[in-house]
């Protein structure tokens, strides 16, 4: 094994960075594998094209002989480019995408060949579902899940195959994907932000929920990488010593993008700007070898899907460059972990950011209201948007130090929270002509101003207010998007119905003008939401007694955080904002939980597995080489030899203590596993996996990373931290 180590460095040490041919404007490349409306334009009928974009733009329905028109002109753009097969693109409750690939090649009744694909295909496919997680939404037998297109994310060619993307639901009609819950919460914040939009404009017919993510990953040589057994199985390092030099003198951030790296990235945002993942910065993280790369606002379901096929492009370009990408939220222990924020923000069809204040304080007032509304919604469900970002891996880094700590609160900055408080004190009922010219211009007509210089300063705020947008801090960088974004615009869409209602009552029963109704509801909601807000950093004990004070529920793992999706509140939210049933919830905290303790029992094993494979038989080899010298110290030095082979002894007692107690936890482990696995129950079986398993992982690498520091860097079999981090 060491020898494997050390073939990896030897192997890392030649490689030289890909040279990458620049062609042509970005611009000029931009969607040229994506049936875009440029292509559509060329590829449909009028007919096809204008049904295709009413099913964009309004949810309208496409019919059998459109949907034959418009995959015959998508098969015809599809075969100029050199495509081959066609594939539904899903995103099951695995958390990555699928796909299978059919080729559009047939057979006639005659024998002759021909290229097919018709508005069946295109629509519905019939994928074998029983091998995807469906939380018990059906029984393995019953295999039949149906893939149906997504008209409102184009189709792209990726390699040589036509890409459809689509939602994923069972025979029953049950959601089995991430997709058609997202799907169904916008549409959701689409109706209730339109007719809370329209108090200020008349106008708006559709409000877009817009996201934009920035995904921050790890690249580790491809031979490194693969030299030991955690990455490949794991996606991170499960023992491994802290190198002496970490990113404590905060070098690496923002500097000088090494050749390799820049190279992989060149060719990267190269394949993106052909799909149309509108990639736009690039730039090295805090930790060594790690990097971010953000892309401009999109719609939330196609900025979404854009994200999903990043991280599949990512992984190929790598392996081209001989890296191996790192998604784990934690996979290197001691310096930062990796997230992946979503910037999010509601934007009309007539071209307004809704969280972004205006020229007049009508503008103003519009901005407050769905400013405030959103805090309201984060305030009233922070249990909830807490469980959209539980996972296993992200639990090795919330509350670590560079990130958001598990307990949700927002962060809006000390100008916004004064507007607040002064609305805060606004009259109930109607307003005197004095107060409305107080509010309109010195409190409401001065946000702009305030705004221009109230940049976040809090980089650990798990959700916080950034100028025209709210981002959320907590998703883990393997996470789908689509997860926190379907919870997020729920509990929006469900605040701005309740305060549309509210509104709606004030000015119809006590008379109340529209601006005098919509203050005197907002500052209900700014004093009941109160406790939500918080400026500091959020961590140490201090902070937890305060968000036990304020009622905030502060749940620390995954198997905790997951137990408020079937609660009664929850169930009655998704239903009644039409997002998800409770067949459906109960099935997508199943597959959570089950994901979880999988991910858990890896690990464990493979810890094992290091352990008595590689950690202790390497200490056995350098315990004989110091009995071999102490030996022989003997043979020359007699009765003296002990005072002259005092160091190896004492070396020899430490190693023989660590292997010992590595043994023991190992052991210990090994039982608590077992345990676990004997439980029937998903959530007990969790939990013992929380509780009683994931523990030993700890005190197991503590001991393997003294005996790493301990042991001849000669015999030490498993690529070091200075070696993965460092290797340029």
């Amino acid at each position: 094994m060491s020898s494997l180590r050390f073939e990896a460095l030897a192997e890392s040490r030649k490689r030289v960075p890909a040279t990458i041919e620049e062609s042509g404007k970005r611009s000029e490349l931009f969607g040229q594998q994506v049936f875009n409306e440029e292509r559509m334009l060329q590829f449909l009928t009028k007919e096809a094209f204008e049904k295709v974009k009413s099913a964009i733009f309004q949810g309208s329905k496409i019919d059998r002989k459109i949907a034959d028109q418009v995959a015959e002109g998508m098969k015809a753009w599809a075969l100029s480019m050199g495509a081959t097969h066609y594939t539904h693109w899903f995103q099951p409750l695995t958390g990555s995408t699928a796909e299978k690939h059919d080729a559009f090649f047939d057979i006639l009744p005659d024998g002759r060949a021909m290229e097919k694909f018709d508005g069946g295909q295109l629509v519905q496919q019939e994928p074998d579902a029983s091998s995807f997680p469906s939380g018990g939404i059906r029984n393995t037998f019953e295999a039949r899940g149906y893939t149906a297109w997504d008209p409102t994310s184009p189709a792209f060619i990726y390699k040589t195959t036509l890409c459809i993307p689509t939602i994923f639901v069972a025979y029953t009609g049950e959601a089995l994907d991430n997709k058609a819950p997202l799907l169904r919460a916008l549409h959701a914040v689409d109706e209730a932000a339109t007719g809370v939009a329209q108090y200020f404009d008349k106008n708006v017919r559709k409000v877009h929920a817009t996201l934009g993510w920035e995904q921050e990953y790890f690249l580790v040589d491809k031979a490194l990488a693969q030299s030991r057994l955690d990455i490949p199985m794991t996606g991170r390092t499960l023992v491994g010593n802290a190198a002496a030099k970490g990113q404590q003198l905060d070098d690496h951030y923002f500097g000088v993008i090494p050749s390799r790296a820049l190279s992989f990235m060149s060719d990267l945002e190269k394949q993106c700007t052909k799909l149309g993942i509108p990639v736009k910065t690039r730039h090295n993280e805090v930790a060594p070898n790690q990097f971010e790369i953000a892309s401009v606002f999109e719609e939330a379901n196609l900025s979404i899907d854009h994200n999903l096929l990043l991280m599949d492009v990512m992984e190929v370009i790598a392996d081209k460059h001989n890296f191996t990408v790192l998604f784990h939220e934690k996979p290197f222990a001691g310096i930062n972990g990796s997230g992946k924020h979503n910037n999010w923000s509601l934007a009309t069809d007539t071209g307004v950011n809704l969280l972004s204040p205006g020229s007049t304080p009508m503008k103003n007032l519009q901005f407050l209201t769905f400013f405030v509304n959103t805090i309201k919604a984060v305030d009233t469900y922070e249990e909830l948007l807490r469980s959209s970002i539980a996972s296993a891996s992200n639990d090795y880094r919330l509350g670590a130090n560079e990130a958001p700590p598990s307990i949700m609160s927002i962060f809006i900055g000390k100008q916004l929270s004064d507007v607040l408080d002064e609305l805060e004190g606004v009259s109930k009922g109607k307003l005197s002509p004095q107060e409305k010219t107080e509010l309109k211009l010195n409190v409401v007509g001065k946000i702009p101003e305030i705004l221009l210089d109230n940049t976040d300063r809090n980089r650990t705020s798990p959700f916080a207010f950034t100028g025209n947008k709210f981002e959320m801090r907590g998703v883990g960088s393997k996470t789908n998007c689509a997860k926190p974004m379907t919870v997020l615009n729920t509990i929006v869409a469900r605040q701005l119905t309740e305060f549309k209602k509210e509104v709606d009552a004030l000015i119809d029963k006590k008379n109340l003008k529209k601006d005098e109704a919509v203050f005197n509801v907002l500052r209900e909601y700014i004093k009941t939401s109160k406790r939500i807000r918080f400026d500091g950093d959020g961590y140490g004990e201090e902070w937890q007694d305060d968000a036990r004070r304020r009622k905030l529920s502060n749940n620390k793992n995954t198997p905790e955080a997951l137990k408020v999706l079937t609660s009664k509140d929850s169930v009655a939210l998704f239903k009644n904002m039409g997002v998800m049933s409770e067949v459906e919830l109960k099935a997508h905290q199943e597959v959570e939980l089950e994901s979880y303790t999988l991910h858990l029992q890896i690990e464990g094993r493979v810890l094992g597995e290091m352990v008595y494979g590689n950690i202790i038989p390497s200490a056995i080899r350098y315990q004989n080489l110091l009995l071999e010298n102490i030996k022989g110290l003997k043979d020359v030095y007699g009765a003296i030899h002990e005072k002259v082979a005092e160091g190896q002894l004492n070396l020899l007692e430490q190693i023989g203590e660590h292997i010992m107690e590595i043994k023991k936890l190992t052991d210990k482990m090994t039982e608590a596993r077992k345990s676990a696995n004997k439980l029937s129950a998903i959530n007990k079986k969790a939990s013992a996996y929380c509780d009683n398993v994931k523990p030993y992982f700890e005190t197991i690498r503590i001991q393997s990373d003294k005996l790493e520091k301990l042991i001849s860097d000669d015999l030490w079999p498993i690529t070091k931290y200075r070696e993965l981090l460092f290797a340029k």
